[in-house]
């Protein structure tokens, strides 16, 4: 498990205040969704997938396709509980609704923050930037989905951040009965992705920046705008009480921007 430190309200503002820990990834190509092969090699191993096949729910993840991104960064960990409370303390906002009082609990400092809208990470994203003086490509922000697909997967179209095949040891999900999120980077280095990127399978779904629009993916085509009323923002990653079909790394799911879940969460991206 990485080294981490938990963030405590009583010390000075500018200690407790720290530049998240970013991964670099460079600018290239990947391919983007699951391709009939894909398909093709799930059916032949897992239960779900001929259901899945059948209800044409691999549709929304096709076609696989080749997407250039420049490059950019991506937090290594999701957004903590201890890093959300320093910024609900300093800013005098909310807190997540299963917070006892205005506060985690304490085992939980390290693990991610869950319950949290989008609007509820683009407050905390407004926040850290001010107190860090950061803007323009510097600034932190949501990743966009395909930006989320590459930090997970990688450049050779693998089906999960590790490889090609399930295996319940290397992250939190329904299968390996956990019942909660985790620490973050509790399954490091077993679960990482290939630029060394924690969590990206279970643990917490996460928010990006990207609406929920067909493939092939096209950032001219307005879906990284603001969502409209009605519109849905794209997910990613599966969580802790989803099976692992759903963390994947091609898995895209579509929610409502005020939507809140005990397994929704955010990472930072910035560049």
């Amino acid at each position: 498990m990485a080294n981490l430190s938990v963030i405590s309200p009583q010390q000075n503002l500018k200690t407790r205040v720290k530049m998240p820990e970013m991964i670099a990834i460079p600018a290239g190509d990947f391919f983007m969704g699951t391709s009939d092969e894909q398909v093709e090699f799930l059916l032949q191993r897992e239960d779900w997938a001929e259901d899945w096949l059948n209800r044409d729910l691999f549709q929304v993840e096709q076609p696989y396709h080749r997407v250039h991104l420049p490059a950019f960064e991506i937090g290594r960990f999701p957004v903590t509980n201890s890093e959300y409370h320093l910024f609900t303390w300093n800013a005098n906002y909310k807190v997540p609704r299963h917070w006892l009082g205005f506060h985690y609990a304490e085992e939980e400092a390290l693990h991610p923050v869950v319950n949290i809208s989008r609007e509820d990470a683009l407050a905390y994203i407004r926040w850290l930037n001010e107190k860090l003086g950061l803007s323009g490509k510097q600034a932190f922000r949501l990743p966009t989905e395909a930006e989320w697909e590459r930090a997970a997967r990688g450049d050779d179209g693998r089906i999960y951040p590790w490889g090609n095949e399930f295996d319940p040891w290397r992250c939190n999900t329904q299968d390996g009965g956990r019942g909660w999120t985790s620490v973050v980077g509790l399954y490091s280095p077993g679960g990482d992705s290939p630029f060394g990127v924690h969590d990206m399978g279970g643990n917490v779904w996460e928010w990006t920046s990207s609406l929920m629009r067909p493939y092939p993916y096209d950032p001219a085509d307005g879906r990284e705008e603001p969502p409209g009323p009605g519109e849905r923002v794209v997910i990613r990653g599966g969580g802790w009480y989803y099976s692992h079909k759903m963390a994947r790394c091609s898995v895209r799911e579509g929610v409502l921007p005020g939507y809140t879940s005990e397994s929704l969460g955010f990472r930072l991206a910035r560049g």
